[in-house]
């Protein structure tokens, strides 16, 4: 699979064969549910969004089973919520890509756009994706703040835009100023993260809280 002159996509194609243990993989889980997505998870969300949310990759469960990031599952269930608290959203989150949900000035994107084993991509899968990240930066024409959810969508998202990751190093609640945009970053939403209490609903909000401060400054 190429693309003319070397350039990519804001999304790859759902079937995307660039990483091989992925596509075997979304094979194998297509062969135990086949009505499920099982692809590459294209990003969604206003066009015209001046906030732009990176996780990691879809969850087997989850977006590879809908077809939508960050849906049918826990974290989606979170993030959602807070996004609609913090008036990114119209209607109402029900877990599936025909609930109605419209994201307003915001877009959800992930590093890794096929589902990985055990949901832990390998580098080789990171830096083969993020020329689609790369791209949907660049596709976003009002974007002011970039909000990354863990440590691998923070070190992706630092690379993409063609920074050295020791000066941005990855933190709950980092802000760093990168020329006209903004860059936080989160704790990941994750059961495992919340359940230990690593990452709480107030300190997610916090963060949520200060990129909409910063779009509002």
């Amino acid at each position: 699979m190429t693309f003319p002159d070397g350039q990519y996509p804001p999304e790859a194609p759902r079937d995307c064969s660039y990483c091989s243990r992925l596509v075997a993989y979304r094979h194998e889980v297509a062969s135990r549910e086949p009505d499920w997505f099982n692809g590459a998870v294209p990003s969604f969300g206003d066009p015209l969004a001046d906030l732009l949310v990176v996780g990691l990759a879809p969850g087997v469960t989850g977006a590879n089973r809908t077809g939508r990031p960050f849906t049918g599952d826990w974290a989606g269930d979170l993030l959602y919520a807070t996004l609609g608290k913090f008036g990114f959203s119209e209607g109402v989150y029900k877990g599936h890509p025909e609930d109605g949900l419209v994201l307003k000035r915001a877009m959800i994107t992930n590093a890794v756009r096929c589902v990985p084993p055990q949901n832990k991509p390998v580098g080789a899968e990171i830096n083969r994706c993020r020329p689609f990240l790369e791209t949907r930066l660049a596709s976003l024409p009002r974007l002011k703040v970039i909000l990354c959810l863990g440590k691998i969508s923070h070190e992706s998202t630092v690379r993409a835009l063609g920074l050295r990751l020791k000066d941005h190093p990855f933190g709950h609640g980092t802000e760093y100023d990168v020329g006209p945009r903004v860059l936080l970053s989160s704790y990941h939403c994750s059961r495992y993260n919340t359940n230990t209490r690593r990452l709480t609903p107030e300190m997610f909000e916090d963060v949520f809280r200060r990129a909409r401060e910063r779009l509002e400054g």
